[in-house]
């Protein structure tokens, strides 16, 4: 792994004397051009107007509303699916909806999004509109099947979008003549958008004198904002960075949903110091947890009930299904390790520039996490699958920065026609299903597609980092400085530093960490370290190099700074 220094694209002088110099080399390096986009308020987020069909889906919503009809949420089976089904429900109930329900697709009987089986488990329930939320945008047949049977819908996605839209009323920054100037909204952003349009439209309509009720105040669902941003990993420009950074004031104000406190509490996050990284690494995989194994039902709920006891309970089962998540995919490394060694072998050292693996004991629900493991491991574009019965294989993909994921997909689909039974996504993460009978083909399609688009140089593993800290700096004020300097996150990364230490002792913690005493090479201070999934180093190893994060250990009421180890060489 290769450490790389951050060049700045702009000129940290741009900023006031008021912000530390660290942050303000910080703030150039990730592009940040002046002190205004540290403006992170309300007022700047973007105009509801400039989101393309916005206004006409208030409009059709309100009629429905006016009318009295029954309306039905169409998820997904992730946490952004999951915060836009909750924050479309609570938004259409405190507008005064008197039938509003729900329906994820199971993705193990359906797959994903607004198929023509799940229309008809929809009539079922006959609804006057069925709203999609994270999902909708490739589903024409889905949608021709809706419109056959009378049944309106409104797509309201942030996915890719083919070059032919389905038949129903679009909100989605990333469709055609959108001229929004962020295409990186989350699903969950998306419905917010569309919730304050329509309570923009009711107010100018009266609708909450007509009907008796107080207006809601729709920064108050913010914090599902912030949830489902920070889990779909989409970039974190500043309109994202506002709806993060507003949600998690809420979060930590305690003015946020009882499951959102009750899934940090059994992550045992303190509620009052949360910030985009816990919502990531602690909130996030407990939510995803439930759809990768079993059914994102629970985690809907959690995020619906308004009961504290209850969001205790729910966040309980949830944390057990991460547990249950975690034994299956370390199976699955194991696994895919053996596939790799097997290549290695084969192709005498050499792996090919893209991965794509398959085994017919691996879970569905999980690949997905698999292929982001493997990516990271060794910086190559991933495809790992997995059975889907009935003679299909279901796989999700995880890319390299340079090579746009969807589009090797859909031109895989275009070279081959007929390959590809479907397949959707973005530039770093898609899905895809095809036929078992199909795989050892699209496997060598698609290694010469990736060895076609990008340059050898991309697959060399590195860390960019923020440059060196002075000793002075590992401190416990410039830890707080960075954590409260965010939110950090996909496109706008949490800072990483680089540095060499005299490691004084070490020690293996939780089986699989490792604990350190280090000192910086010119003083005895001591400050500790912790490397996750980090074997032990040589019994001689005196100096070390790190790449390391610098954030605040709380550990029984006493705060310390730590350096969150992110690579580490031995230098002996």
């Amino acid at each position: 792994m290769k450490i790389v220094q951050r060049e700045s694209a702009f000129g940290a002088d741009s900023f006031s004397m008021g912000i530390h110099p660290v942050l303000q080399r910080i703030y150039a390096s990730r592009g940040m051009c002046n002190e205004d986009e540290l403006d992170l308020s309300l007022a700047h987020l973007l105009p509801v107007s400039r989101l393309k069909g916005v206004e006409a889906a208030a409009e059709l919503l309100m009629e429905t509303l006016k009318q009295g009809q029954p309306i039905l949420i169409v998820g997904d089976y992730d946490a952004d699916g999951a915060t836009s089904t909750a924050l479309a429900i609570l938004a259409l109930n405190a507008f005064g909806a008197k039938d509003v329900s729900y329906i994820v697709p199971n993705r193990f009987e359906f797959g994903y999004g607004l198929s023509p089986e799940i229309v008809e488990l929809a009539a079922a329930r006959e609804p006057g509109l069925i709203i999609t939320v994270d999902n909708g945008i490739s589903s024409h047949s889905g949608v021709e099947r809706a419109n056959e049977l009378g049944i309106p819908v409104l797509v309201t996605d942030h996915h890719l979008p083919a070059e032919t839209l389905p038949a129903a009323a679009i909100v989605n920054p990333s469709q055609p003549g959108d001229d929004f100037p962020s295409k990186n909204l989350a699903g969950v952003g998306v419905i917010f958008y569309l919730m304050a349009a329509l309570n923009n439209c009711l107010k100018s309509a009266g609708w909450f004198e007509q009907q008796a009720l107080a207006p809601p105040n729709v920064a108050d669902w913010l914090d599902l904002v912030a949830l489902g941003t920070v889990t779909d990993l989409v970039p974190l420009d500043r309109n994202n960075r506002i709806l993060v950074s507003q949600g998690l004031k809420r979060i930590r104000a305690g003015c946020c949903r009882p499951g959102i406190r009750a899934l940090l509490e059994v992550a045992k996050r303190p509620l009052s110091r949360v910030v985009a990284s816990d919502i990531g690494f602690a909130i996030g995989p407990r939510l995803n947890a439930a759809g990768r194994l079993e059914d994102i039902g629970v985690g809907i709920e959690c995020l619906l009930t308004e009961s504290q006891t209850v969001a205790l309970e729910m966040a309980a089962m949830l944390d057990e299904l991460n547990r249950s998540r975690r034994t299956i995919e370390q199976e699955m490394r194991l696994q895919a390790d053996r596939i790799l060694e097997r290549l290695h072998e084969m192709s005498e050292g050499e792996l090919p520039a893209g991965l794509c693996l398959y085994d017919d004991s691996w879970h569905q629900g999980v690949v997905g996490i698999l292929a982001s493991r493997i990516k990271d491991q060794y910086h190559r574009p991933v495809i790992a699958f997995a059975d889907g019965g009935e003679g299909v294989l279901k796989g999700s993909a995880r890319s390299i920065q340079g090579l746009h994921m969807r589009d090797l997909l859909d031109r895989i689909a275009t070279l081959h026609p007929g390959m590809l039974k479907r397949f959707g996504g973005h530039a770093m993460a898609a899905g895809v299903t095809l036929d078992a009978s199909a795989f050892q083909a699209f496997k060598m399609t698609f290694e010469q597609e990736v060895e076609n688009l990008i340059d050898p140089g991309m697959l060399q593993g590195f860390l960019l980092t923020d440059g060196e800290l002075r000793i002075d700096e590992l401190s416990l004020e410039m830890a707080q400085i960075l954590r409260d300097g965010g939110p950090w996150g996909q496109a706008f990364p949490e800072p990483l530093f680089e540095g060499e230490f005299r490691l004084q002792q070490q020690r293996v913690v939780g089986e699989s960490h490792l604990k350190l005493k280090l000192s910086a090479s010119q003083s005895e201070e001591i400050i500790e370290g912790i490397a996750f999934n980090q074997p032990a180093l040589p019994e001689n190893t005196q100096a070390v190099k790190l790449a390391y994060r610098l954030d605040v250990n709380e550990f029984r009421g006493l705060k310390q700074a730590q350096l969150i180890v992110e690579h580490i060489q031995s230098n002996r």
